[in-house]
């Protein structure tokens, strides 16, 4: 079955920096686009980032263009997301997404992975 698994969430200072990891199995990886979410309290959930199987295309929201990037390595069925300049606003638990499925395509997401930015 399709896994998500996120890590490397945590607590960071404004300014400080933050690689998030996001394991997939279950799926052949290497074909479906990725994406990262986030969800902060009481607000929905947002697309980030997200990257072409090959990791020739990729989208940002306008609120991280230039301080997030998002990778993949589809020898260790991983997407990345490296996140800098961390603001205050940036706290929220993030979400790693796949939509998988040729026929009838489904969302899976991960656990989530919190990232709070605070001094």
């Amino acid at each position: 079955q399709v896994q998500l698994v996120e890590s490397g969430g945590g607590l960071v200072q404004p300014g400080g920096s933050l690689r998030l990891s996001c394991a997939a199995s279950g799926f052949t990886f290497s074909v479906y686009d990725m994406k990262w979410y986030r969800q902060a309290p009481g607000k929905e959930r947002e697309l980030v980032a997200a990257i072409t199987p090959t990791g020739g295309v990729t989208n940002y929201a306008d609120s991280v263009k230039g301080r997030f990037t998002i990778s993949r390595d589809n020898a260790k069925n991983t997407v990345y997301l490296q996140m800098n300049t961390l603001k205050p606003e940036d706290t929220a638990v993030y979400y790693c997404n796949a939509r998988v499925g040729a026929y009838r395509p489904a969302d899976y997401w991960g656990q989530g992975t919190p990232v709070t930015v605070s001094s």
